[in-house]
């Protein structure tokens, strides 16, 4: 398998996890920067660059991961539609060739039966 077209395919999916990934660094950096503290007027920066910036990350990510989940089942019930719309136009298309052969039967004997008639006059 090539790489380069599995990543244009997949890069939502990818991004998403290097952010997950990301976020979750930049948390245990926050956290380890803000636990070498004894002030907590010192840790403030640590908790606010470190523990929102990382849940962000990790939000985006996990957002960018599900939307490509999502497209994955949109593609699938797209296809899924589309062979059953393609089934459905299959089976029409023999209903109408049997009550097109009906019909044809039906002309045929109520031509029989009129000629009959006029037979019978």
């Amino acid at each position: 398998m090539e790489l380069i077209p599995w990543f244009k395919l997949q890069w939502d999916r990818i991004v998403g996890a290097v952010l997950v990934v990301l976020g979750a660094v930049v948390l245990v950096a926050g956290w380890i920067g803000a636990s070498g503290e004894v002030y907590i007027a010192n840790q403030l920066p640590y908790l606010l660059s470190g523990g929102l910036g990382g849940l962000a990350l990790i939000g985006v990510g996990a957002t960018l991961w599900l939307s490509a989940d999502l497209s994955d089942e949109w593609r699938t019930l797209d296809r899924l539609d589309s062979a059953r719309a393609t089934e459905s136009d299959a089976a029409l298309a023999n209903r109408v060739r049997e009550l097109e052969l009906h019909v044809s039967h039906l002309s045929g004997l109520l031509n029989g039966a009129a000629q009959h008639e006029r037979v019978r006059t």
